[in-house]
């Protein structure tokens, strides 16, 4: 027979029965005033996992008497899309459709651009949820037709709240009478770390394997050896991505790899992916170009994988990288440049680079080694040197090049 977990069970029904979020739901929750007015617009729920999104979507649509649909974007498709949007015909001239998509990170651009024009013309309502930024994840024009709210870690306070709930529901579904004294399920709260779900879960397994009282010996029994001193949302998990970049760029392979290791059993594989990208081009850079493309496709392998099969392409993309010869010449011309453009410097662009004329420009390929000494920078400009040759073997052999090419401009002008 198949089994409810109990979170489903006792999922609430109005926002006065959630826990938490008292910025969202409380008296003055800026949801629940939109709920109040009758106000439903298109929404973007932004947080760490078993902190209420789901349920607060499932509220919302049912105070706004739309039909609810739900679809995880790390299994939907296009066509799941196109099915909805079939329902929301059907319905659209008496209520219309409350599209509820969850982890959207995991739709790419194509697949939230599809969603655009649903939204626009009004056949459905998008709330879609994220663990990760949305600035960082979700495309822009979605964003900028939305209102983004923010979810924030329960506190174990709140979380023991539900716990108790739970506990009185388990004993009546069953006839037991079974107890928990305040300080195990305050622990129990506390090594959730704001995940209500992850509480229930784990006082429900509890519950299953005591007799009269739920000790804290056996909650412990329950809990993974690994329990997460990694905690996404807080300074452990930037102190990770922080030991694994610098790892990275002292050449330590075996150091890199634990780092990875630790980010991914915590159950973490956006952040080492997006790390891995911009270590790519800030410390491995012009000493091995096609780094960045190597670790784009280990990237992307992990992605379509999921874990745990996507630590394989990782592993691979760290070790190539901690073991590849590291150059930040590009990071600091780029800096260097930057700066120059902070204080105001090269406003007037050189003419002849400018269009549609680009009167007194030469054009290279008319000459020898497709070469030709001319102005590129503002007046003011001239003669900045931004970039600098790394030592190592790659930008020695570009170097080369780069000497050869005007050294024989210089002697044709002897």
């Amino acid at each position: 027979m198949e089994h409810q977990p109990l979170a489903d069970k006792m999922r609430p029904e109005s926002l006065d029965d959630m826990v938490g979020q008292e910025h969202l739901f409380g008296r003055n929750g800026i949801l629940r005033r939109m709920l109040d007015s009758h106000r439903i617009s298109n929404m973007i729920f932004y947080g760490p996992p078993g902190v209420g999104k789901t349920t607060a979507a499932r509220i919302v649509a049912k105070a706004s008497g739309l039909e609810f649909h739900h679809l995880n974007a790390t299994t939907a498709s296009l066509s799941d899309i196109k099915e909805i949007v079939t329902a929301a015909s059907n319905v659209f001239g008496v209520n219309g459709v409350l599209l509820y998509l969850d982890e959207i990170q995991y739709f790419n651009k194509k697949q939230q651009q599809s969603l655009l024009s649903y939204m626009e013309d009004g056949r459905v309502i998008l709330i879609a949820s994220t663990t990760e930024n949305p600035n960082l994840y979700i495309y822009g024009a979605i964003l900028s037709r939305s209102s983004v709210f923010e979810f924030k870690p329960v506190s174990p306070q709140e979380i023991s709240r539900a716990l108790e709930r739970a506990l009185a529901i388990l004993n009546r579904e069953f006839g037991t009478d079974k107890t928990a004294a305040d300080e195990v399920l305050l622990s129990v709260a506390e090594y959730c770390r704001g995940d209500v779900r992850c509480g229930i879960s784990i006082l429900e397994n509890a519950y299953y394997i005591s007799d009269g009282e739920i000790t804290k010996e056996s909650v412990l029994s329950l809990l993974p050896t690994f329990n997460g001193t990694f905690d996404k949302a807080g300074d452990v998990h930037y102190d990770l991505m922080s030991c694994l970049q610098k790892s990275i760029r002292g050449s330590d392979p075996d150091a890199a790899i634990f780092y990875l290791a630790k980010m991914l059993a915590g159950g973490d594989l956006l952040s080492p992916c997006r790390r891995l990208q911009v270590i790519a081009s800030e410390d491995i850079g012009a000493a091995y170009p096609l780094a960045a493309v190597i670790t784009r496709a280990c990237v992307e392998s992990a992605k379509d994988l999921g874990l745990p099969e996507a630590a394989l392409p990782l592993a691979n993309a760290v070790v190539m990288l901690a073991t590849a010869p590291k150059s930040k010449t590009a990071y600091a011309a780029y800096h260097a440049a930057l700066a120059d453009v902070e204080r105001g410097l090269g406003r007037d662009l050189p003419k002849h680079l400018r269009g549609p004329a680009f009167e007194g420009y030469l054009y290279p390929h008319d000459y020898p080694h497709d070469y030709v000494a001319q102005q590129y920078l503002p007046d003011d400009l001239k003669d900045r040197h931004y970039y600098r040759f790394g030592d190592n073997k790659t930008e020695q052999l570009a170097k080369q090049y780069y000497d050869m090419i005007r050294d024989s401009v210089s002697a044709k002008k002897k």
